[in-house]
């Protein structure tokens, strides 16, 4: 079955002036604000990034990497203010026992469903909510095939879909192998997958590929901390200047032409203010094609 993910739009719509509204197939906006590794500064950065504009918050259940809670400060304060949580898209994940610390918040000895019931309802309990947009694997439990184990917890997360109480669900850090299993599979395909992504290794393509094929969001993270070269890249280069743009605004710019949804996790919020008008400006179709090719 080839299904064709429909075009991304080119042009930034604003909610009350403010808040960005372009979404994907599966309703996430062209460009999300990731939360990892903000520690006690995470609520203050959240605000931040809503008060420019973002409407897309990536978190997860993880509190080695994240600090849900102080995320979900941040959300409650959005709807104090007189923001609407339906023009929200919150996104968290189940994390399993291996990447977590010794903070894990579920019980690591309840069977792996119970985890993954746990784990979500503390999440919703730290995001002050009564649902969430995505809900994601963060990474399957082996590699390269999927475990028994993520056959259990997918089963729990269509559960959690067919509830309501996830509007979505998908997976991180997943190989193709592990992907085209999972849509050929499963009762509910991945609405969204979220990888990290280098230009060394193709951009990820052969996992786009298949979210291509199936119609899967492509999420991609690290775009910039990942690719520093492509940062000065000639091309990269030579369309920041030709546009008027900055190189980090291009990558952007060439993930959402091709077919992806980019997570940044700056802490500046004029560079927050750049990323979010990547979706303002377009390249051209041999530009995109001349990014995938590079080999950052």
């Amino acid at each position: 079955m080839n299904v064709t993910l429909p075009m991304l739009a080119s042009a930034t719509e604003l909610l009350n002036e403010k808040k960005h509204k372009d979404m994907t197939a599966h309703g996430a906006p062209e460009i999300m604000y990731g939360t990892a590794w903000k520690e006690g500064r995470t609520t203050e950065l959240v605000e931040k990034a809503l008060s420019v504009g973002f409407t897309g918050i990536d978190t997860a259940n993880q509190p080695r990497h994240y600090k849900e809670s102080l995320v979900g400060n941040a959300l409650h304060s959005f709807l104090e203010q007189g923001g609407s949580r339906q023009d929200l898209f919150v996104q968290t994940k189940f994390t399993p026992v291996a990447g977590q610390d010794s903070r894990i918040p579920y019980d690591p000895k309840a069977d792996i469903q119970s985890q993954v019931r746990q784990s979500f309802e503390s999440s919703l309990a730290d995001l002050r909510t009564d649902y969430v947009d995505s809900y994601l694997l963060h990474a399957p439990h082996s590699f390269p095939e999927l475990a028994d184990a993520d056959w259990e917890v997918w089963s729990v997360m269509e559960e959690l879909y067919r509830s309501g109480r996830a509007r979505s669900v998908g997976i991180s850090n997943v190989n193709r192998q592990q992907l085209v299993s999972l849509c050929e599979k499963a009762n509910l395909r991945p609405a969204i997958v979220q990888n990290r992504c280098f230009a060394k290794f193709g951009w990820d393509r052969a996992v786009r590929e298949v979210c291509r094929t199936f119609g899967v969001t492509y999420q991609g993270f690290s775009l910039l901390t990942g690719n520093p070269a492509m940062l000065r890249h000639p091309k990269v280069a030579e369309l920041a200047e030709k546009l008027g743009k900055t190189p980090q605004q291009v990558i952007y710019r060439f993930a959402m032409q091709a077919g992806m949804v980019p997570l940044t996790g700056t802490t500046n919020s004029n560079h927050m203010k750049e990323a979010l008008a990547a979706v303002d400006f377009e390249i051209s179709e041999d530009d995109v094609e001349a990014i995938e090719e590079a080999q950052g």
